[in-house]
C-alpha cells in the first residue's frame, strides 16, 4: 500500500474495484468527520467511490492536518 511518511506514517492510499481507500489515521478521520460523513468510513479510513470525482480539496486539507500533526510529533 503506498504510504507517505513524515516523522512516521502520514497517509496511505489504495485502489480497489469500486473505491479508492484513503487512510489518514484515526485522527485524520475524526478531525474531518462532518466533511467525510457522505462517504463510507471507519476508524482510520475512508472510501471514495470510483464513479465520483475525488474530493481533492478535502484530501489536501486532511493531508495538511496530518503534516501539522506529525511535524509537531517530530519536535518532541
Amino acid at each position: 500500500m503506498p504510504t507517505f511518511f513524515l516523522n512516521g506514517n502520514l497517509v496511505h492510499f489504495a485502489a480497489y474495484a469500486h473505491h479508492i481507500g484513503f487512510y489518514p489515521t484515526p485522527s485524520g478521520i475524526t478531525a474531518f468527520k462532518s466533511k467525510l460523513a457522505k462517504y463510507k468510513n471507519a476508524k482510520g479510513s475512508v472510501q471514495f467511490p470510483m464513479e465520483d470525482p475525488l474530493p481533492r480539496e478535502l484530501i489536501k486539507q486532511i493531508v495538511k492536518f496530518r503534516v501539522a500533526e506529525n511535524t509537531k510529533k517530530g519536535r518532541k
